[in-house]
């Protein structure tokens, strides 16, 4: 085994909290402070290419004429909007709203069987990091991971490579001693700009992006036909596992994937 530790992006990653989570959530939001806005599946798609919900929010208000003109006043708002975002979310997640993707649980019981170190590094915030993990592992979910580098924790978000950068030295560990799961471009970017080898398990809204320089990009965790490079066959498993995980590693082959 040649990954020390595994590196594990939130959103898209761990669960389709996207579409079916924050969109829904913002939505709720608007409504209860007040405001018309919408977000459709495709919209949130596209908003999807700002890094944080804070920033989406402020970056969709400069497509609305009815938003606030001072910087200030939107700044407020995207703060009051965001916050009442985050509670619903969390509402949500607890009411068992979103489950984890396929294979992710059984993958971090891998780690924890074999002494793989697991981390967080999103840019996703705390709370909603939280609300997520308590729902699914419980009220001691943070002791499942050696470090947990958060929004909250960075001053650039993904695709920067601070969130990595964190996580390595928290770790006490080099970058070629563990390995990033990502669904984003963005995330990609972030991990191999911090020298971190990073797995592709695409996600509902990145089904279809440009991927370049991942060890391997696949449909998910959960099933081990459509790889790139394939998972080795006749595994019982039927789902990736830390042994394909440690292989695609070891090669370190970079595959680039248009979807």
């Amino acid at each position: 085994m040649t990954i020390k530790a595994l590196l594990w992006d939130v959103d898209g990653t761990l669960a389709e909290t996207e579409r079916d989570g924050h969109r829904v959530a913002f939505n709720q939001a608007f409504e209860a402070c007040g405001l018309p806005w919408r977000w459709s599946v495709e919209r949130y798609g596209e908003l999807l290419n700002v890094t944080g919900g804070r920033e989406r929010l402020l970056h969709d208000m400069t497509t609305r004429g009815e938003a606030p003109a001072l910087p200030a006043e939107r700044e407020a708002l995207a703060r009051k909007v965001h916050q009442r975002k985050n509670a619903i979310y969390a509402e949500i997640v607890a009411s068992g709203g979103i489950a984890l993707r396929p294979g992710v649980g059984e993958l971090m019981e891998d780690c924890r069987r074999r002494g793989v170190r697991m981390a967080i590094t999103t840019t996703t915030s705390r709370s909603n990091i939280d609300a997520l993990m308590r729902a699914h592992l419980g009220v001691e979910w943070a002791s499942w991971f050696a470090a947990l580098v958060c929004g909250e924790d960075v001053s650039v978000k993904k695709p920067h490579p601070e969130v990595y950068e964190k996580a390595l030295q928290r770790l006490q560990l080099p970058p070629l001693d563990t390995l990033a799961l990502e669904d984003t471009p963005g995330g990609v970017a972030s991990a191999r700009a911090a020298d971190v080898p990073v797995v592709v398990t695409r996600s509902a809204y990145f089904a279809t992006a440009t991927i370049a320089g991942a060890v391997a990009i696949g449909p998910g965790l959960g099933q081990r036909q459509g790889w790139r490079p394939a998972a080795a066959p006749g595994d019982g498993a039927g789902r990736i596992t830390l042994d394909d995980l440690a292989e695609w590693h070891q090669r370190m082959e970079l595959v680039s994937d248009c979807g």
